[in-house]
């Protein structure tokens, strides 16, 4: 999986971001419906351009998520040229709540750390 982030060059897939794309696309898609490289550029411009996921890392997710019953899609004109549009499912839907809860707890725990236990320390104060 490609990433690149605003403030480096680099373009790999640094390990925390495990399971990012996945969710970032369940939440764009349960927006509106979406091919491919529209994908690619609403993450670009949905993350102020901070993450920028390629082709290459959503096609191969987008199949996934459809043959996991995550997606569905169609083909359609778009522009004179056919275009697969991906959309969630219910199960997507289901499976990105679940996401978006074990990310929640990713991030607090992430910040507790950071904050040298600080939340930790107010809880038993």
């Amino acid at each position: 999986m490609s990433t690149s982030f605003a403030t480096s060059k680099r373009r790999t897939n640094p390990d925390f971001l495990n399971g990012v794309p996945e969710l970032v696309v369940l939440e764009l898609l349960s927006q509106r419906p979406m091919y491919g490289y529209e994908l690619v550029q609403a993450i670009k411009e949905a993350s102020g351009e901070t993450l920028e996921f390629g082709e290459g890392c959503i096609y191969p997710l987008l199949h996934k998520l459809a043959e996991r019953g995550d997606l569905s899609s169609r083909r359609i004109d778009v522009g004179g040229r056919s275009r697969v549009v991906y959309r969630v499912t219910t199960k997507g839907h289901k499976q990105k709540a679940q996401s978006q809860a074990q990310w929640s707890q990713v991030v607090s725990s992430v910040g507790r750390i950071l904050q040298g236990g600080k939340y930790e320390h107010a809880k038993t104060a």
